[in-house]
């Protein structure tokens, strides 16, 4: 049995390294908590540099990102912030989308039907005069902590809300825990530590190549095929200081970069999702769940190291 599974494996990464035989692939890059992820502790410069950063590394890998927009931090004490602001507009004029992911960052799980909608429209003010005043409209919701609701019916309802409203879903198919090398990225960089940054650094892409891998084996045992995966990020200094490295591996792994709209025309996201749960997931972790697959299905995604963790103070 064992061999067998090794030889299936083989075959599975065998068919991935080559194109699915022709079939291009491709990933968009979709980066969550704009303005920025600051863990409440940096100051103005340093926001408008890791933007900048941010920003440049996708121009320079000619990435069609989308940011979601989590309003409420463009506010303080009520007041607009012109420097947040300013951030969130620089997005825009550099030919880069925006979506809503709220405006308070609420978990749907864990908050009513009528006060999360309220907070969705609530989170489109300025983003949608931003796009608006550069000939684009809103048309992408992510949900925060991917929770879609932990019911059938609770999912019925924001999704038909949602699509009221103008809005597409966006999934997620490569999921992880990104947001837990930032946060440890981040007290390394408090303290200094420069040596603590440049193994967090290197250990985060070869983790991320890692998850890689590991969804379009998901995605081709599901389906026969990779599907146009959809990455998730955040607007944090680690991705800041690192994108550049991370498109260099999704090249190196033979990807194109897609805007939402392109990855959204694959047929692999028509596919139902009728398992619900309180969990925040892949999408193909969802279909797979809604498929039927067990626990031995999932059993070999990759950890994230125990140092970062520790580090992180997990």
């Amino acid at each position: 049995m064992k061999s067998r599974l090794c030889l299936l494996l083989g075959f599975v990464l065998f068919f991935i390294q080559y194109g699915s035989f022709g079939q291009s692939k491709r990933v968009c890059f979709t980066i969550d908590d704009l303005p920025v992820v600051g863990y409440g502790m940096l100051d103005q410069a340093t926001q408008r540099k890791l933007t900048e950063r941010l920003i440049g590394a996708l121009k320079n890998n000619n990435i069609p990102a989308i940011g979601f927009v989590n309003e409420s931090k463009l506010y303080g004490q009520d007041n607009l912030l012109l420097f947040q602001y300013q951030m969130l507009k620089s997005w825009v004029e550099n030919g880069l989308e925006l979506g809503n992911h709220s405006y308070s960052h609420f978990d749907y799980n864990n908050t009513s039907f009528a006060d999360f909608s309220r907070d969705i429209i609530k989170g489109e003010a300025v983003t949608k005069k931003l796009q608006d005043d550069n000939g684009r409209s809103v048309k992408y919701f992510r949900h925060p902590y991917l929770h879609v609701g932990n019911t059938r019916e609770k999912a019925d309802s924001l999704d038909v809300f949602l699509a009221e409203n103008g809005y597409t879903v966006a999934p997620v198919t490569i999921d992880n825990e990104e947001y837990i090398f930032a946060y440890a990225y981040h007290k390394a960089w408090l303290a200094n530590d420069q040596q603590m940054m440049s193994k967090i650094a290197g250990d985060y892409i070869t983790y991320m190549e890692n998850m890689l891998r590991y969804y379009e084996i998901q995605s081709v045992r599901l389906f026969g095929q990779n599907i146009s995966h959809i990455l998730l990020l955040h607007a944090n200094l680690l991705n800041a200081d690192s994108l550049e490295a991370l498109a260099g591996m999704f090249k190196k792994n033979g990807y194109e970069f897609i805007g939402l709209e392109q990855a959204l025309k694959d047929e692999l996201y028509q596919t139902p999702v009728t398992h619900f749960g309180d969990w925040g997931i892949s999408w193909i972790d969802r279909w797979a769940l809604s498929m039927g697959k067990k626990g031995s299905f999932f059993e070999d995604e990759p950890s994230t190291p125990a140092y970062i963790k520790e580090l992180a103070g997990l």
